[in-house]
């Protein structure tokens, strides 16, 4: 089903079988979706808590993010809360989930990529501090796993624009991403 498209970017939902994807658990995954980037990062704990850097402007996973333009936002979410599946036509993410363990699901869109339908997972927080970028294209969502809240905080490359934004429904049949949790 085509969704969007913006100049040569052509938004269309795959048809995917019931599952994951790939689990991505290292941030150079040959598996990577095409344009998705994952950067581990540092924390510094003592006996105070912990320091945690977010981001360097000019540096990192948003270093070409324009700083006229740039936002950075938090969102806070229940336990159990899933947030999916929206894309961009312009925009790129950079996330970075500082409280809470997230299951991210990610879904390449677009039609002209080399990766186009593939699926990724990846659980990250503060057990696995990862930014992960998000290229447009890549649709993309979480559920908060366990029992405490999460905060994500995200910066873009752009000020928010809601005509930049679409949304997919969590279940769609087409994306028929699992979001039960696994067990294993």
């Amino acid at each position: 089903m085509a969704l969007a498209s913006a100049g040569d970017l052509e938004l269309v939902v795959p048809e995917c079988p019931k599952g994951l994807g790939s689990l991505i658990g290292a941030p150079d995954s040959p598996d990577l979706i095409a344009g998705v980037r994952v950067h581990p990062l540092a924390i510094y704990p003592d006996d105070r808590g912990y320091f945690l850097e977010l981001h360097r402007m000019g540096r990192g996973l948003a270093a070409v993010f324009p700083p006229t333009r740039s936002q950075i936002s938090a969102a806070v979410n229940f336990a159990g809360t899933v947030k999916a599946f929206h894309y961009h036509l312009h925009q790129t993410d950079c996330w970075t989930p500082v409280k809470g363990m997230l299951q991210v699901a990610l879904v390449d869109l677009r039609r002209s990529s080399p990766t186009f339908g593939l699926r990724n997972t990846m659980y990250v927080g503060p057990l696995r501090p990862w930014q992960v970028l998000i290229p447009p294209g890549v649709a993309h969502g979480y559920k908060v796993i366990g029992n405490e809240e999460s905060l994500l905080v995200y910066m873009t490359d752009q000020f928010y624009n809601p005509r930049d934004e679409g949304r997919i429904p969590y279940n769609d049949p087409s994306i028929n991403y699992d979001w039960e949790t696994q067990r294993k």
